[in-house]
């Protein structure tokens, strides 16, 4: 069964940072493109960012844009998203996406339904 393994969450004062991994033991999802999103309570599944599958393009939701950065290292079949300059609210759940669709693995999907598989979520919280 595919597993996504989400890391790095936790609780940090607004201003600072922290640096999400996923990890997955299926090298398919080295090809494809890969995603981030979240999820507050109270409130939808939202699009944070997404990388490609070479790792050449990327794109963010406009209220990361400028302090959140996604990479990935296909050789570990991982992909990170380092955030910078936190604020309370980007506190929620993060989880992270993978499809296995080839018609994604030179673009950036930033809609939900253009994934395949998910992670189980990791908390981020922010004080302020």
């Amino acid at each position: 069964q595919v597993q996504l393994v989400e890391s790095g969450g936790g609780l940090v004062q607004a201003g600072g940072s922290l640096r999400l991994s996923c990890a997955t033991s299926e090298r398919t999802f080295s090809s494809y493109a890969r995603g981030w999103f979240r999820q507050a309570p109270g409130k939808e599944r939202e699009f944070v960012a997404s990388i490609s599958g070479t790792g050449g393009s990327t794109f963010y939701g406009d209220s990361v844009k400028g302090r959140f950065t996604i990479s990935r290292d296909n050789a570990a079949n991982t992909v990170y998203l380092q955030m910078n300059s936190l604020k309370p609210a980007d506190t929620a759940v993060y989880y992270c996406a993978a499809t296995t669709n080839i018609y994604y693995s030179g673009r950036t999907p930033s809609y939900r339904y253009e994934y395949d598989y998910w992670g189980q979520g990791t908390q981020v919280t922010v004080s302020s």
